[in-house]
């Protein structure tokens, strides 16, 4: 067996640190709903086309669902390529200022759904067809997130670490972004298709239609309560979901049924 040097035992050192580093580092905020509260909103949107909406949706996405397209936008920010779109998944606002009252010197998800409707109702490939129709079913989900109109400073809620037990036994550490796209929803303890069903079974279409500014201003009033309820360190029960699931399942319902609308009025 060779005998280990200095370097040798040096970059056996060197790994171990990185490994350490690694391990304690924590996992990055979710961008999104989450995978279920997309979902969620695309099969409301699947389940609300025209006739003629569903047909050309289907082509264009060679058999797949709104649903199952629906989380593709994150799935690929895994890929460097798409990493100059991780600005379209969101825009910070001050909690004192609506979107057209700031001035906006990115691309946000506000500037991205203008664009991908305007991009669609225009004469373009299948190929850019899907892709900004994927876009699209994913961002107006991301817009309805009331974090994803957050603070800069605090990255929609991403450096408020939390703790949270809902209906476990065991608490979870996250923090209030992940809160709100993920833990709530999954603590609900249903499949997308459930929750889709149970919110359109008893979810009434009393709200406008609106567009994308009208939505991130509606988050942004949303995510001044938000903030509101929570410090650093928290640790928080089913008492708050119960308080405040109300206005996830809003959201979800909120979203899915406005897309639907957008591409009914594209291809319907």
């Amino acid at each position: 067996m060779k005998k280990l040097n200095f370097a040798d035992w040096l970059g056996m050192g060197f790994i171990i640190i990185m490994i350490i580093i690694f391990l304690l580092i924590p996992a990055p905020a979710q961008a999104d709903w989450g995978k279920t509260g997309h979902r969620v909103i695309g099969q409301i949107a699947q389940d609300n086309l025209t006739p003629e909406a569903l047909d050309a949706v289907t082509k264009i996405l060679d058999g797949e669902t709104l649903a199952t397209v629906s989380t593709w936008a994150d799935e690929m920010r895994s890929n460097p390529d798409f990493r100059p779109y991780d600005k379209w998944h969101y825009v910070n606002l001050p909690l004192d200022k609506q979107y057209q009252e700031v001035e906006h010197t990115q691309e946000n998800v506000v500037m991205i759904i203008e664009r991908a409707i305007e991009k669609l109702q225009s004469d373009i490939s299948k190929e850019e067809q899907a892709f900004y129709l994927k876009y699209l079913v994913h961002l107006v989900g991301d817009v309805h997130q009331p974090l994803h109109v957050g603070r800069k400073e605090d990255y929609g809620g991403s450096t408020i670490r939390l703790k949270f037990k809902g209906r476990k036994a065991e608490e979870t550490n996250t923090n209030l972004h992940v809160l709100w796209d993920t833990n709530m929803i999954d603590d609900f303890k249903m499949s997308y298709t459930e929750l889709s069903d149970y919110l359109q079974s008893y979810q009434k279409v009393d709200f406008p239609q609106g567009n994308a500014v009208c939505w991130a201003n509606e988050s942004q009033h949303l995510v001044k309560k938000v903030y509101s309820e929570v410090k650093v360190g928290d640790n928080l029960s089913y008492s708050y979901l119960y308080s405040n699931f109300y206005i996830v399942k809003d959201r979800l319902f909120q979203a899915g049924i406005r897309l639907a609308n957008l591409i009914n009025s594209i291809y319907g």
